[in-house]
């Protein structure tokens, strides 16, 4: 997926037991098995080569924790699934705010006004497809 030209994206990531992860400044966070979705922002330098550091730390070839979301993805129950992106568009909140789910609580918002950039849901299809719908609302 590398581009420079940026956008942002959706991680739709697969937990397969029970963790409890500790999320750098955020602390010590019980998560659920199940699906997670997180949104964030590729409009930096690199633009989506984000999106291959994330999936480099989920298969074990990076340790280097930058973002809340490293934290879950170096947990050895934790994969990528699905990655969906909107190059050109800079809506990260919007996006975060309209996925359906479960908030978690200040995770990967701490440089914004959300909630949270991640939200779970026990239902992986459910929350795919709100995943894609987020996304296109934003770019119709």
């Amino acid at each position: 997926m590398s581009s420079a030209a940026g956008g942002i994206y959706t991680l739709v990531v697969g937990l397969d037991a029970p963790a409890t992860i500790e999320a750098g400044a955020l602390g010590s966070r019980a998560f659920d098995p199940g699906w997670y979705a997180y949104v964030g922002s590729a409009l930096g330098p690199g633009g989506f080569a984000r999106v291959d550091r994330h999936r480099e730390l989920a298969r074990g070839e990076r340790d280097a924790r930058h973002w809340h979301i490293d934290y879950l993805l170096d947990h050895p129950d934790a994969g990528i699934v699905e990655v969906v992106s909107s190059p050109g568009v800079d809506a990260e909140c919007a996006v975060a705010g309209a996925i359906a789910g479960r908030a978690i609580d200040g995770f990967g918002a701490s440089d914004c006004g959300c909630d949270s950039h991640l939200r779970f849901s026990p239902e992986r299809s459910r929350l795919e497809s709100s995943v894609r719908d987020a996304h296109e609302s934003e770019t119709a």
